[in-house]
């Protein structure tokens, strides 16, 4: 805002000079004079600008179109899936613990003595056993049987092919006591964090979840990263939950990893409040940004000013036809201006998504400063008269006295 010089005569003038040199005026620290005087080195740039260069544009229906609400990564589009019903096969591994019966038709054959009638059955159970590195279990007369990367019924045929010629129409049951090698493990943001074993039926991320006690943080801010293979791909628990198709099986060995993400723009100037404030939600338009920092003030704002301040890929910049060649950097410092004085603005700011770490600037109106300076001009010739008013006094005492 440009102002032309007042002329100041009389003692209004005087009282401006008095003020501006009087050191006794109310302050909560050092003056800014002091503070530059008493430095002992002083780093600064000509005319103490700040040397960061921005591009500047004006929010338009064909700038909002290259800035939509950014898209999440989808586990069913990493990892597929297969089907509602469709549990992904688990093998036996290594470190698992099983158990190994054997059942005999009839008394007298390899395993079941001729006196079975004093048994409780026709079997027997050779010990609990771990599978072991080379992914082998023994079981008595069939020796050592593959068991790592089959699934239990293959090795319960393999073992009863092996005993075909020895116990009497033999057949094995095999009982897994733990399945370490079918574990997930589950960690951040969840009551417990744990390994936990995937059951022959299956277990999607949701259930993992749950048996680690469920989420500690706000829905809104949590997201599910889901790492296998080397592969990784990240969702909101909002949209995991609401999406049935992207609540997709786990494997043994996955990993899945609950995090909060604190979502957060701050807001300046001439809005209804400042600070900074979290998004709440999964998608948040500029619009909503302003209504959450209570708007613009009435008596304050210009409508024609509102400014958002964020860091923007030169490729997108590039994509919606902006010049920047001038900027070295992959990330362009970028400001944009709504003008909400043009009613069509209010739906571009619908439209125009925010991000993290966003920075609204609500810009005062010109005639804001002017009133400030009138107040202060205001106050300054109330005490001149003031000043002039209290000698006028003084001097009629003194005359009293003598």
């Amino acid at each position: 805002m440009k102002m032309s010089i007042l002329k100041l005569q009389g003692p209004m003038f005087a009282s401006l000079v008095m003020l501006s040199s009087c050191t006794s005026l109310p302050s909560s620290g050092p003056a800014t004079k002091a503070i530059d005087s008493q430095a002992l080195v002083t780093v600064s740039t000509q005319d103490k600008k700040v040397g960061i260069d921005y591009a500047l544009v004006d929010l338009s229906k064909a700038i909002t179109s290259y800035f939509p609400a950014p898209s999440e990564s989808s586990l069913t589009g990493s990892f597929g899936a297969r089907g509602p019903s469709a549990a992904p096969d688990i093998p036996l591994g290594i470190g698992d613990v099983i158990s190994v019966s054997v059942f005999e038709s009839q008394a007298g054959g390899l395993f079941i003595p001729s006196d079975a009638g004093s048994r409780a059955g026709n079997f027997i159970t050779v010990p609990q056993q771990t599978i072991d590195r080379s992914g082998t279990i023994s079981v008595p007369y069939a020796g050592r049987i593959k068991a790592a990367g089959r699934s239990k019924e293959a090795v319960e045929k393999a073992v009863e092919d092996s005993l075909a010629n020895r116990a009497i129409e033999p057949q094995v049951v095999i009982t897994v006591v733990s399945a370490k090698s079918s574990q997930v493990a589950v960690l951040g943001q969840v009551t417990t964090p744990a390994k936990i074993e995937v059951g022959s039926n299956g277990e999607r991320v949701l259930d993992i979840i749950s048996s680690a006690g469920g989420i500690t943080s706000p829905s809104a801010e949590t997201t599910v990263t889901l790492s296998r293979g080397g592969r990784t791909a990240k969702i909101s628990y909002d949209r995991l939950s609401d999406v049935p198709s992207e609540n997709i099986f786990v494997r043994p060995g996955d990993t899945v990893f609950v995090d909060r993400t604190r979502r957060t723009f701050v807001a300046f100037g001439a809005s209804g409040t400042n600070g900074r404030y979290d998004f709440e939600e999964s998608g948040l338009s500029l619009a909503e940004g302003l209504g959450k920092a209570g708007g613009l003030l009435d008596g304050r704002a210009d409508p024609g000013q509102v400014f958002l301040y964020r860091m923007v890929d030169r490729k997108i910049l590039e994509k919606a036809g902006i010049n920047t060649r001038a900027f070295k950097s992959e990330k362009v410092p970028t400001i944009f201006r709504a003008n909400m004085r043009d009613p069509g603005t209010f739906f571009a700011t619908q439209n125009f998504a925010m991000q993290d770490k966003d920075l609204i600037y609500v810009s005062n109106a010109d005639s804001v400063e002017l009133t400030k300076f009138l107040d202060i001009l205001n106050s300054v010739t109330s005490t001149a008269s003031g000043v002039s008013g209290d000698v006028a006094d003084t001097r009629q005492n003194i005359r009293d006295v003598r």
